[in-house]
């Protein structure tokens, strides 16, 4: 076995059909014997929606999703940000159903009910048995076995403030004691009423509690709801109910010789919806390098350009989610001053702008845009190009020496652009910008620098 993906989340499941398309032969573990039906997430924000159009997903998710397109703002913590951002709306049940048929259609092999005992050593439902993997990949959550199996460190800190969340059949209840739809404070905490699907109330809670033992209950809820509120809430038969403390960690590194860490197993962030957005950026970024070395085409040290590029994403992520969880949590008139004076510094369209980045991603590295290209006499989009998950040179000047120092490895589109930023543009599969000029000695540079 070449690879082996513990967790069959939406992170695992992206990154096993990352590995096929690069060509390498993956297995995908998961503890659970079957998908968990709880919409823990509802939906996708900022440059992984258009890491899903280069990989012909987007068609799929938007056929399913209550909203695809920019948002025109999305709320830092309490605070509004006006700067349009791409996103979606659907719940993280529909999104692993869609991402594990496509890792199947590319031939990804998915074992639900297995276990991860040592990183060599798996246990299913007739025993345990060997794994014997080039590489292991933890994509299996906060609570990551791999992690701790490799020795990685995972630093940070856990709230004390515990958020009680549940689903619940029926209508928007009628709003008493002065409640909004969304986040309403209160001095002993804050009581979330929203709905996001015809027919569906989603109804939260958070105070500063201690973690209850066993599973989180309707009764545990609605006491946690008078606590806070004042009141009871009417709230229809719940669909699922769940309890959370937010954590703010960063794991030491992201690979300790031939395991890797991607997703929640590698970062945990306090607020802002950010984490399955990172790690599913996490898998764009590793699939590619996994299956390069496996194949032959690049050098193990390839591999080290994956804690280098998306270690200090998630550095920056955990910065502006502390930033979001403090301006939420902080409470009394110190909070209330706080949030009005960076909601005033936050209208300010410069400082729209980069909150609105922060939001969509805290990569810095130059991605490619959909630039206007004709193909063949054909309009054709960047998207379409990234399909196949390959390097690709982008030759706008019909430069022959520039095609001959690509190499055999990469795939040569000659096209016309009126707005061309160069002769020609070297673009990794994960849609990075390696190259981007008239040089062939530097185009064959940016081809043998490690994270090519």
């Amino acid at each position: 076995m070449e690879i082996a993906v513990i967790g069959a989340g939406p992170v695992g499941l992206m990154l096993a059909a990352e590995l096929r398309l690069g060509g390498a032969e993956v297995v995908v573990f998961d503890r659970r014997a079957a998908p968990d039906e709880r919409p823990r997430a509802n939906g996708l924000v900022g440059r992984i929606v258009e890491q899903l159009d280069h990989r012909g997903l987007l068609e799929r998710f938007r056929a399913e999703a209550a909203f695809t397109g920019p948002f025109p703002g999305l709320p830092f913590g309490p605070v509004p940000v006006t700067t349009p951002v791409p996103g979606l709306m659907l719940q993280q049940p529909r999104m692993e159903a869609l991402l594990t048929g496509r890792a199947r259609e590319l031939g990804a092999e998915i074992r639900r009910g297995h276990e991860l005992v040592a990183l060599d050593t798996v246990r299913g439902p007739d025993g345990e048995y060997r794994l014997d993997a080039r590489y292991v990949v933890g994509c299996d959550g906060a609570r990551s076995r791999v992690r701790e199996l490799a020795g990685i460190g995972f630093p940070g800190t856990t709230d004390g403030e515990l958020m009680r969340l549940g689903h619940f059949r029926g209508d928007l209840p009628l709003f008493g004691s002065g409640l909004a739809r969304g986040w309403n404070r209160r001095p002993g905490g804050r009581v979330l009423v929203t709905s996001l699907a015809p027919g569906v109330v989603v109804a939260g809670v958070r105070e500063m509690a201690p973690e209850p033992a066993g599973e989180p209950t309707l009764a545990e809820f609605r006491a946690a709801i008078r606590r806070v509120l004042g009141e009871d809430l009417p709230l229809g038969e719940p669909l699922w109910l769940s309890r959370t403390v937010s954590s703010a960690r960063l794991a030491e590194r992201y690979r300790a010789g031939r395991v890797f860490l991607a997703g929640d197993a590698a970062h945990l962030f306090p607020a802002g919806g950010s984490s399955l957005n990172v790690g599913l950026l996490d898998a764009v970024n590793l699939g590619w390098k996994l299956a390069a070395v496996v194949r032959g085409s690049a050098p193990e040290s390839l591999l080290d350009s994956y804690h280098a590029e998306r270690h200090p994403v998630a550095a920056r992520t955990l910065t502006q989610t502390r930033v979001q969880a403090l301006l939420d949590r902080q409470t009394g008139e110190d909070g209330d001053a706080l949030r009005t004076l960076f909601g005033e510094l936050a209208a300010f369209p410069d400082a729209s702008r980069h909150l609105g980045e922060l939001l969509r991603d805290a990569d810095e590295l130059p991605y490619v845009t959909d630039l206007p290209l004709t193909v063949d006499g054909e309009p054709t989009r960047v998207a379409e190009i990234m399909r196949a998950a390959r390097t690709v040179l982008f030759d706008f000047a019909d430069r022959a020496d520039l095609r001959d120092a690509a190499g055999p490895d990469v795939k040569i589109v000659t096209a016309s652009c009126p707005d061309a930023p160069a002769d020609a543009l070297l673009v990794r599969p994960d849609g990075v910008v390696t190259f981007s000029g008239d040089d062939p000695a530097s185009l064959r540079e940016a081809l043998a620098a490690p994270g090519r």
